[in-house]
Parts: C-alpha cells; sequence; structure tokens
C-alpha cells in the first residue's frame, strides 16, 4: 500500500490593476466614453484605450459589459 500526499490546489493571485486602471475602469462602468474618461483623466484616447487593453488582458476580460460587471463586483 502507498500513500500518496498531495500538495493543496493553490489558486494564483487575482492581478492586481494600477490606480490609474482602477481610475479608467471606473469611468468606463459609470459609462463615460473614451474620449470623455481621457479629458476627466487628463489623457489622451490613445492612453485610455492602452490602459482598458492592458485591464482585458491582465484580466481575461474580451466586452464592456464584462468590465463593467467587474468594476461593480469590485465596489468601484
Amino acid at each position: 500500500m502507498s500513500l500518496t500526499i498531495a500538495a493543496p490546489l493553490v489558486e494564483a493571485p487575482a492581478p492586481t490593476l494600477a490606480p490609474r486602471e482602477q481610475e479608467t475602469l471606473r469611468h468606463i462602468a459609470a459609462g463615460r466614453t473614451y474620449l470623455q474618461t481621457a479629458r476627466h483623466m487628463g489623457l489622451s484616447k490613445h492612453t485610455v484605450d492602452a490602459y482598458l487593453r492592458r485591464i482585458r488582458a491582465k484580466l481575461g476580460i474580451n466586452s464592456t459589459a464584462e468590465l463593467t460587471r467587474l468594476a461593480i463586483s469590485l465596489g468601484l
């Protein structure tokens, strides 16, 4: 008889969002456009797009609806 001890499964920690990524997510989840978000944050529309691409890549999210649902669940 052999006894095998398996190590407990440990989930990888969820990727963390940078403060500016969180702020961008909050604006988009509130229904603002990329341009409105950019103006409010003092950024270009392209920078907002880059932040959102990074958020999607980090979290494996493909749609704005999923981003909004995530923002709500995070309390943003």
